[in-house]
């Protein structure tokens, strides 16, 4: 088991996840996490690869990032339905339910000022939305679900969605992770690098094949 002084050292490179989450997760034998200073591919031919990246942000000189036509808000418990649709409206292969989302607010990471809602101010009408835990025995904060809308995608709104979630995680963490599939069309690598975040952490994991 990593300890939290080893993972601060090092946290992308230390872990494929956030420290919280390895404390409570234990990998079935089927798959392997392995880093890619690890990785030889001739090592694991009888499994399948999904490569994950993962970045850090040390939130330093985090500037204010406004857009003229849509605004943020914080969101509240009886928004839980509408964050629903926005993810499932936001993916083609991801679909999540009110039970699942609402499970998140249960969780000792869970803090309500870090779920956003991202509106168009000519309609007052939901594009997007971003959602952030917050590790206070890392101070570590964690963006997890940042999504818009397909329609409203190019005008920087996702920008918008994880330059507010940073000021926010910057009033009391140390520093903030994300990580995603490397290979995803919508590249979010790309977006979070544009945000601040740094690094060249990639990690594979490992299915073994049938």
């Amino acid at each position: 088991m990593i300890s939290l002084t080893e993972y601060l050292k090092d946290p992308c490179g230390t872990l494929s996840i956030p420290y919280w989450k390895n404390k409570n997760i234990i990998t079935p034998e089927h798959i392997k996490i392995v880093h890619q200073n690890d990785f030889n591919a001739e090592n694991f031919s009888d499994f399948t690869d999904e490569k994950y990246f993962r970045l850090i942000h040390r939130l330093e000189n985090i500037k204010a990032f406004t857009l003229d036509d849509f605004t943020v808000r914080t969101a509240a418990p009886e928004d839980i339905p509408l964050i629903v649709d926005l993810i499932n409206k936001s993916y083609t292969d991801i679909s999540v339910s009110c039970e699942q989302i609402s499970a998140l607010t249960q969780l000792d990471v869970y803090d309500n000022n870090l779920w956003i809602i991202a509106y168009d101010k000519e309609n007052n009408f939901a594009i997007g939305c971003g959602i952030a835990d917050f590790d206070d025995k890392a101070k570590e904060g964690i963006l997890e679900w940042i999504q818009v809308l397909p329609e409203y995608r190019g005008n920087k709104i996702g920008r918008l969605i994880v330059n507010e979630l940073l000021c926010r995680i910057a009033e009391k963490a140390d520093f903030a992770t994300v990580s995603g599939k490397v290979d995803n069309a919508s590249k979010p690598e790309i977006l979070y690098r544009k945000c601040g975040f740094t690094g060249d952490d990639v990690w594979h994991i490992l299915f073994r094949k049938d």
